[in-house]
């Protein structure tokens, strides 16, 4: 007997409704897409309905599926290598695999739903400009912020920092942004799985971005900057 399927979790998701897994499953659309199972408009159908109609193998998708769990993120290492490896593995990469299917998904729905009242018009471009201003900037830490650090460079840390802080403030204020052309992540009445995987995806990305953003600047950056005296 299959071990992965022998866990309750992975049963029960083998019963659901894809559509139900695109939903509550950030990435799971990705993996959909890419084995063409329609979690749209036949959402309706249960998992192993549905791989079963393709020929697919229910073990592998569930553990491609699994592999998609974030559970709440554990408390970073306390040290500089540990805390950078931590950022590396749990921001970093996961903000380079939720960006481009944010960014297909909102398109679609700009495409589709372009008569709707609610269509979130301009939100793919708003993710492209995010995806390009995020992807630099973690470049820029990867190649030079993240192995001054790991050296031990505090004389030298305090300029790149500053500029990683100010560039934060600036993925703050996108954030927002996006936000708003996502009516807060909360779809209309009646809206397609799509849409609500849309959403759900973004909720994601804004709360892995803010914890990002604060280990960063109230964790790895004070360690290397000066000490600011009170001023009474």
């Amino acid at each position: 007997m299959n071990q992965t399927a022998d866990r309750p979790a992975t049963l029960a998701r083998a019963t659901q409704p894809i559509g139900q897994i695109a939903v509550e499953l950030p990435g799971s659309t990705a993996v959909f897409r890419r084995l063409k199972l329609d979690f749209c408009c036949g959402g309706q159908i249960a998992l192993q309905q549905a791989c079963d109609n393709k020929g697919l193998a229910l073990d592998a998708v569930l553990a491609e599926l699994d592999r998609l769990e974030r559970p709440a993120t554990p408390e970073a290492p306390q040290t500089t290598d540990g805390m950078i490896d931590h950022i590396l593995t749990r921001y970093h990469a996961v903000h380079r695999e939720q960006l481009p299917e944010l960014i297909r998904m909102a398109r679609r729905v700009e495409a589709v739903h372009r008569e709707h009242a609610d269509v979130p018009t301009g939100l793919a471009d708003h993710l492209e400009a995010m995806e390009t201003e995020l992807l630099d900037h973690m470049d820029k830490e990867e190649q030079v912020l993240f192995p001054l650090l790991r050296a031990g460079g505090r004389g030298m840390a305090a300029m790149p920092i500053g500029v990683m802080r100010a560039e934060h403030t600036s993925h703050g204020e996108q954030l927002e942004r996006l936000m708003a052309l996502a009516h807060d992540t909360t779809p209309p009445p009646g809206a397609c799985n799509t849409w609500r995987a849309l959403y759900a995806g973004i909720a994601q990305l804004a709360d892995d971005l803010i914890a990002h953003i604060h280990l960063e600047n109230n964790r790895l950056f004070p360690q290397f900057e000066p000490v600011r005296k009170a001023c009474c």
